[in-house]
Parts: C-alpha cells; sequence; structure tokens
C-alpha cells in the first residue's frame, strides 16, 4: 500500500478494531478480519508504514490526573502575520495545561482546551496566556459535561 493508496475492507475492519481495542493480541486481531496471522501483520505494518496507524496509547483519566476544571478558550491574535502564527504557537506549546491547541476561522484565531486543577489554577493558565505578546483577546468556555469523545472512526 502506498502513501495515496486507500485501506481495502480487511485494512478499514483492522483500523476498526484497533481504534477501540489497541491492546487486542495479534492473533486475536487475525481471527476478528478472517485472516491469518502473517497477512494480519503484513497489512498492520503497512498501514503504520503509510501513516493509517500513528501509534498506539493508553486513555487516561484526565481528570484524575490533570483535575476537574475543562475549558476551550478562544484566542485572537493581535494580527495574523507569519511572524504573529509562528510565535503564538511556539509559546502555547510551553503551556502544559493546554491539551489541544487548534487554528480555525471566524472571529478567534485559535480554539485551546486547558485542563486546570480548580478556578485558582485556571486563573494561572489564563494569566500566562494574557502573556503571549501575539494574544489580542481571550474567551473561555467551561464545559459542564462531556456527552461525546472518541477517535475518528474510519470513514468510506
Amino acid at each position: 500500500m502506498s502513501k495515496g493508496d486507500l485501506p481495502d475492507s480487511f485494512d478499514q475492519k483492522i483500523l476498526r478494531i484497533l481504534s477501540v481495542r489497541g491492546r487486542i493480541s495479534w492473533r486475536d486481531l487475525a481471527q476478528a478480519i478472517g485472516l491469518s496471522l502473517t497477512p494480519t501483520l503484513r497489512r498492520v505494518r503497512r498501514l503504520e508504514n503509510s501513516g493509517y496507524i500513528l501509534g498506539y496509547a493508553a486513555m487516561l483519566n484526565e481528570r484524575r490526573l490533570a483535575g476537574t476544571i475543562e475549558a476551550l478558550v478562544s484566542i485572537a491574535l493581535n494580527k495574523q502575520s507569519e511572524a504573529e502564527i509562528a510565535s503564538f504557537e511556539s509559546q502555547i506549546a510551553k503551556v502544559k495545561e493546554v491539551t489541544d491547541c487548534f487554528q480555525i476561522t471566524g472571529e478567534s484565531d485559535y480554539l485551546v482546551r486547558v485542563l486546570a486543577r480548580d478556578m485558582e489554577h485556571y486563573q494561572t493558565v489564563v494569566s500566562q496566556l494574557t502573556r503571549i505578546r501575539a494574544v489580542f483577546r481571550i474567551h473561555s468556555t467551561f464545559v459542564v459535561k462531556s456527552v461525546i469523545r472518541r477517535s475518528a472512526h474510519v470513514v468510506r
């Protein structure tokens, strides 16, 4: 499979299974997709090498590890020059409470997900964000409940 090739039905089954059962044994995976072990492993390696599988990770309980405050923070920059964007992206990457950062369109330039222990900790994070030179405006929205949180599913 080259980088331009699309996954076939066996590959899609592999991706679907691994996305929810990342620790499944290779034998069980082979049995689940209806192939023998060797072709299954060959397909998994090909999916990894083609960039469909980026890695394997444990799902951690963020609330227990990082805190119970989850905020989605819209950030507008002073200007959208390459230098300002590069500066902001470099600085936001250093804020450990930021788990995700998306460049977006609309009234804001970025949407950032922040996890904090409590409101006092969150205020400290906001202070860090306002000290980033490129930041013009910050708007916080707090998550009350997570309704859906999942990895991308296999589409096709």
